[in-house]
């Protein structure tokens, strides 16, 4: 692009009327004016605007953070195909978010309380494939990429289930099968089933206020923060050093360790990275409008657990096909019988999840195939979670999809997190009463 040139006598005025051109092109694209605490701001960045590696998690960067993950960290890219974009069509339901909730606490809100309360980043409603609702906060917009966390782990799954369905992968084999390096850890003797539903016997803390959990560990491996000396490089090596404490097959236990060794058995089965299993099996079959990216590590691994970020309208199209049955437009994405499997798991699976402490937070609940399962009053809703307040909630009764991106200061937030599934149930319910009976 030419750029013409400015008289002399004209500079100031050229400069001042560029600046704020440029100023409001970035604001309006990526949201780093003002709204997320002026981060990365100056030429070069100032001290105190300064986002690293090692302070991209600190609460005041977390907004920005999300955002920006390309320029903290390695990323692979996964690609959409325009020539395959699913439009995203207006519906002319009106908004349900003025449906009352009663939060945690007992007290009485409305739902469009609870998210505007709650660190939302972006918000999407759902129904019948159309939007109800969308709002953006802090600057975001529905061009802005945003981490998805372990809203990832659900990515990662179906990717699995479209692998079995291939017959490149046996959720019954042995993890060793495809990783024979992990024979000697602690996922020797695990089958990959244990994998998909976090039911292996390894030793791993998900404690993120404890520095020197395995998470964080593990976090240091895969290049999430600065490296010490005495960590493995990279995740598959940080993986094969993990123990076992517990019988694989046992109580649901969760540990993002086993989605990333999870991964590692999807592109060993597959012969293809991660990024490209995504985007060739889910990404463009589903319409995605825009590429999304992952974090790797640096031996250029992705970040299974947790590393995609993807714009929004793109996490609704996911979440618009688990509600179609693994199905766009009637083509199928990923198989119904793995989405059926989830909603429908064996005894022993809703077993293992009681003995939890989850059972007191989302009493009822279940995990399978890297899904949430949360009973509601519209029936059982299936859930991707993430910290910091990622989220999509399908609710098949009511047809609809709801997804919320956020930025909570810290990683775990219970209050939080059932008032916004409450918050869910209410818009569910709110839209029903809205649109009549539904088939259930």
């Amino acid at each position: 692009m030419e750029i013409a040139e400015v008289p002399a006598t004209d500079t100031s005025a050229a400069a001042t009327e560029l600046l704020a051109a440029v100023t409001d092109s970035a604001a309006a694209t990526t949201g780093v004016r003002g709204t997320v605490g002026e981060r990365m701001t100056g030429f070069p960045a100032t001290r105190e605007s300064l986002v690293t590696l090692a302070t991209w998690q600190e609460k005041q960067n977390l907004r920005w953070a999300f955002r920006h993950m390309r320029e903290i960290m390695p990323t692979h890219p996964i690609p959409s195909d325009r020539h395959t974009t699913r439009p995203l069509e207006t519906s002319s339901v009106p908004s349900a978010l003025a449906a009352p909730v009663t939060r945690l606490d007992g007290t009485t809100t409305t739902a469009q309380d609870v998210f505007e309360t709650t660190w939302s980043d972006a918000l999407l409603v759902l129904q019948d494939g159309q939007i109800v609702d969308e709002h953006y906060y802090a600057g975001m917009t529905e061009r802005s990429p945003h981490l998805l966390m372990s809203v990832t782990k659900s990515v990662v799954g179906c990717v699995a289930g479209i692998l079995a369905h291939r017959g490149l992968l046996d959720p019954d084999a042995g993890v060793t099968t495809y990783v024979p390096e992990a024979a000697d850890s602690g996922y020797g003797g695990s089958v990959v089933r244990n994998l998909l539903d976090m039911r292996t016997g390894v030793g791993f803390r998900e404690t993120y206020t404890v520095p020197e959990a395995e998470v964080r560990i593990m976090e240091r491996s895969m290049g999430w923060r600065p490296r010490l000396d005495e960590d493995p490089v990279g995740t598959y090596n940080y993986l094969t050093t993990l123990s076992k404490e517990d019988r694989h097959g046992g109580p649901f236990a969760y540990r993002s360790a086993d989605t990333d060794m999870l991964g590692w058995v999807c592109e060993r089965a597959s012969g293809t990275r991660m990024a490209d299993l995504i985007s060739t099996l889910l990404w463009v079959p589903m319409g995605a409008e825009r590429d999304a990216e992952i974090t790797c590590d640096p031996v250029g691994s992705a970040i299974h657990d947790g590393g995609i970020s993807a714009v929004p309208r793109d996490v609704a199209r996911f979440g618009q096909m688990l509600l179609d049955d693994g199905t766009i437009d009637g083509w199928p994405v990923v198989p119904a019988a793995w989405l059926h499997d989830a909603h429908n798991p064996a005894t022993d699976v809703r077993e293992a999840f009681a003995k939890t402490d989850n059972e007191s937070v989302l009493p009822g609940g279940w995990y399978r195939n890297k899904f949430w399962f949360v009973p509601s009053g519209q029936g059982n809703a299936m859930v991707c979670l993430g910290i910091h307040g990622q989220m999509i909630y399908v609710n098949r009764a009511t047809r609809t999809v709801g997804v919320k991106l956020s930025s909570w200061p810290e990683a775990q937030n219970v209050t939080h997190l059932v008032d916004t599934l409450r918050a869910f149930a209410a818009v569910c319910a709110q839209l029903t009463s809205l649109d009549g009976p539904t088939a259930g």
